[in-house]
This record gives structure tokens, C-alpha cells and sequence, in this order.
């Protein structure tokens, strides 16, 4: 019988407004979601700025508590994880984020960014094993070692270092990789590489990705399937190619009609989408691709 190896059951997460205030932001609402242990897929959750889907990550990777629900992974509640289990979830469950300038101290090389990890997951037995596992990761994202090791992040690319975050995360032979926004702080020529290093760790190292993005297009060409937020709530679900090509819900109409498909007679927002506040509801005409 396949087990889970992710669960959200109903999750609610709201911010209050200051300790005395009355106002509260609900951020993400009654979420769920299962993930197969023995099925490795790789996930999009879209949505605007403000959708809820970073949200999401910053619960996933436990830096932030549901208000309510919980988060089961391999059975066991995120939440309550101690000692050991907790290592082990640290370890099994990893990131890239957004901004691939902000991981990296600057006073330090490249070198430090791997070994720490190395270290303190105890993943290497010699000197000459971790920088074995090192040159392995390196590779692994099309990257050769002789051109970043020993490097400051100066002396890098927003592309090599987005692709040395995901050799970090790699090298620990993560079951779970949250990927928020990899691609939006890099150049459109870089975006392909750093994907398909995505694609790799999926398909020859069986690593569930949770792909979170506004951008469509990558969620297109990287995905299986596709959940859409739209403030906190999921407007849409399914297999991504089915989605995409015929949006049910007129958010994701909206999201869709802003993908630059290859037809130089129809120009981009040349549809009308109103949205009516007082019904949090999207009105649109906007035709499928």
C-alpha cells in the first residue's frame, strides 16, 4: 500500500494585526494536499503576489505554524518533530528560494555554502569523500567545479548561484525540494538551465518538488500538475496540461491569458477581465490557448 509522504489537512494560517487589534489577514485557507512517497512528482502552486503560496512554503519548511490543521510528513506532524526526527526532516525536506544573492555570505567562498551542510548532517567520512559529494552536486546541475569552488559569490552569476543552491540541496538527497520562485531574479537565458536541473533532480534522483510561481510559462514546461491560489483559497486543481490549456476558474483564465504563446495575432491583454471586490469573483473573457 503506497504511503504519504506529505499530508496538509485544512490548513488555515492568519496573521493578526498587532497584540490589541481586531484585524486579521487570512493568509492561506483550509489548505489540503497529499503527496505519495513512492510517487515522486513535481507540483506547481500558482498565484499572484499575495495568493498565499510563499505562505505556504514558510509552513512546509516550518518556520511558521499553522493557525489551524496540521502538516503530516511520513505520518508524523511537522510541528511536534524532536530530536532526531526532526534532523531527519531538516535534512529529507529542503529549499530554493527566490533571491539566489541572499543564501550566500559574501565574506565566504562557495566551499562554505557545501561543506556546512556536509558537516552537519555528518553526510561525508574524509576530507576527500565531501569534495567528492561536492564535485558530484556541481555536475549534477551542469556545473563544473574548477569554475566555482573557491570562489567568492562576487565572482558569480545570479545563474550559477541559483544552480549552486540547488547542488546544496541536492547533495543531501532531499525526498522533498519547495522551490519558491527559483527562476524570477534570473536572466530569461538562465531560466531553462536552472529548470531543467529541477527536471534532472526529479526524474534521476526521485525528489517530489513543489514548484511555487506566478509565472505559467515555467509552471508549463515543468510541471505535472497544478494547484492555483487566489487569496488563500484554491480556485483550481488538476493536471497541468489539462489546466492550462482549459482554465474552468477565471483567475486562472486571467493567469493564462498573460502567457506569451507563440501567436502574433492575438496581443497580450486584449481581453477584458473585471473583478467585482464585494464577491472576491473574477468576471472573464479571456479565450484558452
Amino acid at each position: 500500500m503506497s504511503k504519504n509522504l506529505l499530508e496538509i489537512k485544512n490548513v488555515t494560517k492568519v496573521y493578526q494585526r498587532g497584540l490589541l487589534s481586531s484585524h486579521a489577514k487570512v493568509a492561506l485557507k483550509e489548505f489540503s494536499l497529499t503527496l505519495k512517497e513512492d510517487e515522486p512528482t513535481i507540483l506547481t502552486v500558482a498565484g499572484e503576489s499575495g495568493s498565499g503560496k510563499t505562505t505556504l512554503a514558510m509552513l512546509l519548511l516550518g518556520f511558521i505554524t499553522p493557525t489551524t490543521g496540521e502538516i503530516l510528513y511520513k505520518g508524523q506532524n511537522i510541528v511536534s518533530l524532536r530530536g532526531p526526527d526532526r534532523i531527519a526532516y531538516r535534512r529529507e525536506v529542503q529549499a530554493v528560494f527566490q533571491d539566489p544573492f541572499a543564501v550566500f555570505n559574501p565574506f565566504y567562498t562557495v566551499d562554505h555554502l557545501l561543506t556546512v551542510p556536509i558537516k552537519q548532517f555528518k553526510l561525508a567520512k574524509s576530507g576527500r569523500d565531501a569534495r567528492n559529494k561536492m564535485d558530484e552536486a556541481l555536475n549534477a546541475v551542469g556545473l563544473r567545479p574548477e569554475d566555482v569552488l573557491g570562489r567568492f559569490p562576487h565572482q558569480l552569476s545570479g545563474g550559477q548561484r541559483q544552480r549552486i543552491n540547488v547542488a546544496r540541496a541536492l547533495m543531501l538527497k532531499p525526498r522533498l525540494l519547495i522551490a519558491d520562485e527559483p527562476v524570477s531574479m534570473v536572466d530569461a537565458s538562465l531560466r531553462a538551465n536552472i529548470l531543467e536541473s529541477l527536471r534532472n533532480m526529479h526524474r534521476d534522483h526521485g525528489v517530489t518538488i513543489i514548484y511555487i510561481t506566478h509565472d505559467l510559462t515555467t509552471a508549463y514546461h515543468v510541471a505535472d500538475s497544478i494547484t492555483v491560489l487566489y487569496r488563500g483559497d484554491v480556485v483550481e486543481k488538476g493536471d497541468v496540461e489539462s489546466v492550462i490549456r482549459n482554465p474552468q476558474h477565471a483567475y486562472t483564465r486571467l493567469l493564462v491569458d498573460s502567457i506569451p504563446w507563440p501567436n502574433l495575432d492575438q496581443k497580450w491583454g486584449q481581453h477584458s477581465i473585471r473583478s467585482q471586490a464585494s464577491q472576491d469573483e473574477f468576471h472573464a473573457g479571456a479565450p484558452t490557448p
